[in-house]
């Protein structure tokens, strides 16, 4: 098989790895691995996992949702408890200064912990804006105000990419507008693109020259296209990619989701559901939690993916290959116990609020 891309971000059911996890790591469709509580017990076990990993593919990028607050998926062992980001916000309200610095020091611990660990991207920074309206959002906001957001925001990819990591804004154009979590439900967003562009995705037109990736909304926006944001050429390709400039990496959001499989008044399978998203301009797509049962859906995906590329219903792009590449650390992370006496890492944890 030669295929000029490798999209598919996977995941693993334990904490270490299993034979049938081992073959999907060889999949030449495989680019990404997504890890989750459950394949952690210890910051020893992670960092012989990791090396585990890219032993059996080198070229894999290692993933985590780790932003802070309740979305930290490590939390024991010497992992530092990051605050929620809204926490940055309410510090922005006091002095924007010192909440600027206290969030490049929450990007620059989080990411140096993970890497520490051989973990190559975290999906953050959250740059959905506060409305009060969004459970699943919430406290994983900085602010309702986008310029406040778009600030610290780029304070947190500082702090990411001092400690050599890229990072991943989420999720475009804005979710936090609806009620309806993506995750069981399919949310609509009913404003208007001009109300959308002047608040909520504001943050991707101001950061186009930092974000390293950007990960899109199961959201439909029915004023803008019927599909959800990331099953839409009109939203990655016409705005994000042309009218905001951006040329990072685009990751779909799990394609498990309640929001990410109907499209067009059907229920698609996850293979179908990924060509639609790689063919509207995703570079990536992930499929989550579906190895803990012996992992029959990443097999169908792989292959079924693959079937797709030879019958032409999915052109592989070599620009998004290097777009995923470029992703990949590009210098060898300093070790944990390095880490604990790294000046610059013991300045960051001081300024944390």
């Amino acid at each position: 098989m030669n295929i000029e891309q490798a999209p598919v971000v996977l995941d693993i059911a334990g904490t270490t790895l299993s034979k049938a996890d081992r073959r999907r790591l060889k999949h030449p469709l495989t680019g990404g691995l997504i890890l989750f509580a459950r394949n952690w017990e210890s910051r020893t076990q992670l960092t012989a996992l990791c090396a585990e990993i890219k032993q059996a593919r080198p070229d894999v990028l290692i993933c985590v949702d780790h932003e802070g607050g309740r979305v930290q998926r490590f939390r024991t062992d010497g992992f530092t408890h990051l605050p929620a980001m809204r926490s940055l916000g309410e510090l922005w309200m006091k002095d924007a200064m010192a909440a600027c610095d206290a969030a490049s020091a929450a990007g620059h611990v989080l990411a140096a912990e993970l890497r520490a660990c051989g973990v190559d991207l975290s999906f953050a920074p959250v740059l959905d804006l506060d409305h009060g309206a969004s459970s699943v959002i919430g406290d994983r906001a900085f602010h309702r105000d986008a310029r406040v957001a778009t600030l610290l925001a780029k304070s947190v990819a500082h702090g990411m990419l001092r400690a050599g990591m890229a990072h991943c804004g989420k999720h475009f154009p804005g979710h936090g507008f609806v009620k309806a979590d993506s995750h069981v439900a399919v949310p609509v967003d009913r404003r208007s693109l001009k109300a959308i562009l002047a608040d909520d995705a504001a943050p991707y037109a101001w950061l186009s020259a930092t974000l390293t990736a950007v990960m899109p909304a199961h959201v439909v926006y029915p004023k803008v296209d019927a599909r959800p944001a990331g099953f839409s050429p009109r939203w990655l390709q016409d705005v994000l990619r042309g009218q905001m400039g951006f040329t990072g990496a685009i990751f779909s959001d799990d394609l498990s989701m309640e929001g990410a499989r109907h499209l067009d008044g059907g229920s698609l399978s996850y293979a179908e559901a990924a060509a639609e998203a790689l063919n509207a301009g995703c570079d990536l797509v992930l499929l989550c939690n579906q190895s803990i049962d012996g992992g029959e859906a990443v097999d169908a995906l792989l292959d079924d993916l693959a079937a797709a590329a030879a019958a032409g219903r999915w052109f592989p792009n070599p620009d998004a290959e290097q777009r995923r590449l470029a992703l990949l650390p590009g210098s060898p992370p300093l070790p944990w116990d390095d880490l604990m006496h790294d000046v610059a890492y013991q300045r960051s944890l001081e300024r944390l609020p």
